[in-house]
């Protein structure tokens, strides 16, 4: 009985192959066919279906945030089948070889209780070769439980790097965030200086998600804290800001920045769209139909910001959309994201000033004075 030896050590070496690709090789992994694609795929869509058929937004969201940190304990456990499934089908062919075969049952049995260490003695390795394999196992499942130790750190320090950034944006360009709302906050001269800083953290930021987020890319199936917030609508909101403030604002000196920001940022969702198979796809509505646009226009012009001719800089906008927008659209999709819109339908208040037991109000200028007071609002949600 070779054939089942063969089998059970391909398997082995292959799951052994893809916890080292997905643990400890810290770069992105071309190739399709893999057990952990596999996982991902099987489980993720039956999951993104039933989640379409909630209507209540804050439920279905609840419901896929429970997605990423369940299918990171299964993909483990998966792992851990596999690599005992394979052991069990080696001792099957070496007890075979012995004169003393075992059933396979007992194989699985005896492979379970070496790769989880457990030593119940119950089920006894006879020959040397079948003694040298229960100490390869051992030794397998030890280090296997050392990688899983030391991957589930990794992920939720990426993950929590990642959140930080995606909170610091809700004071400063709203709930979801939106490019008017984040470039009228920024108006005025101090403003312009904090936008630049802001623009050169969030270079640093899309580098730092484009790293973690290709080494590991269970973290993007982690959900945000609320559910109009999120890595994707994020790194929407700083291309959309980036994009406006290169080909629509007049002599912005924070168009040097903006560049660079906007480079890192769309090598972030392009690259992210190539790890997950995902091809650019058009919008089904425009995102900045012309009537926002308008409505754009009339609030940076309010604000103080100097705009290109209107049908040239929209022209020109269109052009660099085109740059990041398919991209963002089919993330969007796959992981099914509602991406922000350029200005808001109407207005809305910032995460930071709601809670359970009320909301605060008269705090809402993007620079307040001094002596306005924020005054809280005793209907809660």
């Amino acid at each position: 009985m070779i054939l089942p030896a063969v089998a059970g050590i391909l398997l082995v070496a292959a799951i052994l192959w893809e916890a080292f690709e997905a643990i400890v090789l810290p770069r992105r992994v071309r190739r399709r066919l893999r057990f952990t694609v596999m996982f991902y795929r099987g489980s993720w869509f039956p999951w993104r279906a039933i989640a379409r058929r909630i209507k209540k937004k804050s439920r279905r969201e609840a419901f896929l945030g429970i997605y990423g940190p369940l299918s990171l304990l299964y993909l483990l456990a998966f792992w851990a089948v596999l690599i005992v499934l394979g052991f069990g089908l080696i001792f099957l062919s070496a007890s075979a070889h012995d004169g003393a075969p075992m059933h396979f049952s007992t194989c699985l049995y005896l492979s379970g209780t070496t790769f989880v260490t457990l030593g119940l003695g119950d089920v006894i390795p006879q020959s040397p070769l079948e003694r040298f394999l229960v100490v390869i196992e051992c030794g397998i499942g030890l280090g296997f439980l050392a990688l899983v130790l030391s991957y589930l750190p990794v992920i939720y320090q990426a993950f929590s790097r990642r959140e930080v950034n995606i909170v610091l944006l809700d004071a400063r360009a709203g709930s979801p965030p939106t490019a008017t709302e984040l470039l009228r906050r920024h108006s005025g001269p101090r403003g312009l200086d904090a936008l630049q800083q802001l623009l050169h953290d969030w270079e640093r930021s899309a580098a730092d998600i484009l790293e973690s987020h290709i080494s590991y890319p269970a973290v993007c199936y982690f959900r945000s804290q609320h559910a109009n917030e999120s890595w994707l609508g994020a790194l929407t909101a700083i291309l959309d800001t980036c994009a406006l403030t290169l080909v629509g604002v007049e002599n912005s000196p924070c168009a040097r920045q903006a560049k660079l920001t906007f480079a890192m940022c769309r090598h972030a969702v392009v690259d992210l769209s190539q790890v997950f198979n995902v091809a650019p796809r058009r919008a089904a509505h425009d995102r900045l139909p012309p009537a926002d646009f308008e409505r754009l226009s009339a609030v940076l012009t309010e604000a103080g910001f100097s705009l290109l001719d209107s049908s040239t800089a929209r022209e020109k906008l269109l052009k660099a959309r085109e740059m990041y927008e398919p991209y963002l659209q089919a993330l969007a999709a796959f992981f099914f994201v509602q991406l922000p819109p350029w200005i808001l339908a109407q207005e809305a208040m910032d995460n930071w000033k709601t809670s359970a037991w009320g909301r605060i109000r008269g705090f809402g200028e993007p620079d307040p004075s001094p002596s306005s007071l924020p005054q809280l609002d005793d209907h809660a949600d």
